[in-house]
């Protein structure tokens, strides 16, 4: 009897250890919370790939909390210098070229992001979607001896979100495979997808990603984390417009 018991016991430590017993929401907050950690500084490069011409670029970014993003572009030496920050859903831009400030306005939130797939949304990756979003947990697989949950997210009626709903694919580590979008018509317009998972500072991240439209499968914008450092100190100055403008970090 007491092995039965004890066998149960384990099935279940297994069990909630995987996340089975969590909601919809809970696992996008994990996931969430997963990619940025409390704190972040990364060194990345991106790819940008069309049929006739491709186009590379050198990043550094930092994240703290769910609203404060910085990203600077480190090379080739003709974008070096341009930078994106995010603060409380608020996004600004600058260039070193016309040595300006520009503030982002929301309706520009879905446009391009430095010529890539990539939008100024995703750019600052902003976590509207744990709170402006209704969740659904639709489907679970199995991949690779992980448990992967099938999430449905749509947007709450007032949300100022462009998307009729996105579908996220999230392993029982945490690390989101792929994440779709999909407009107000129910079709699916553009996913991004994990390519390579590996253990960076202790936890497994999707090192690799790609974000391609669904109409034009020959373009992409690939983004490949070489470094990242996960709840680090981060200097009070660092998400703020006077640094944005004249770097000290």
């Amino acid at each position: 009897m007491w092995k039965s018991v004890l066998a149960l016991g384990l099935m279940l430590c297994a069990t909630l250890g995987r996340g089975e017993d969590l909601t919809a929401d809970e696992i996008i907050r994990k996931a969430m919370d997963h990619y940025r950690g409390q704190t972040s500084n990364a060194e990345m490069s991106m790819l940008i790939h069309r049929p006739d011409w491709q186009r590379e670029m050198s990043m550094h970014a930092w994240t703290e909390g769910d609203k404060r993003t910085l990203v600077r572009v480190t090379a080739p030496a003709k974008d070096a210098g341009n930078g994106t920050l995010s603060v409380d859903g608020n996004m600004w831009t600058y260039s070193p070229k016309i040595n300006r400030v520009v503030k982002v306005p929301s309706s520009m939130m879905s446009q391009n992001w430095m010529g890539s797939d990539f939008s100024n949304k995703d750019v600052s990756k902003d976590t509207d979607i744990i709170d402006q979003y209704d969740h659904e947990l639709v489907g679970q697989y199995e991949e690779q001896g992980h448990q992967v949950y099938v999430i449905q997210s749509i947007p709450h009626e007032e949300a100022a979100v462009v998307w009729g709903k996105e579908v996220l694919h999230i392993r029982d580590d945490w690390v989101m495979l792929q994440q779709q979008f999909w407009d107000q018509e129910d079709r699916l317009v553009k996913t991004l997808r994990a390519l390579e998972i590996k253990e960076m500072d202790g936890r497994n991240v999707a090192s690799v990603i790609r974000m391609g439209k669904e109409e034009a499968p020959e373009e992409w914008t690939e983004v490949r984390t070489l470094q990242v450092d996960f709840d680090v100190d981060q200097p009070e100055n660092l998400f703020t417009l006077s640094n944005l403008r004249n770097p000290r970090e």
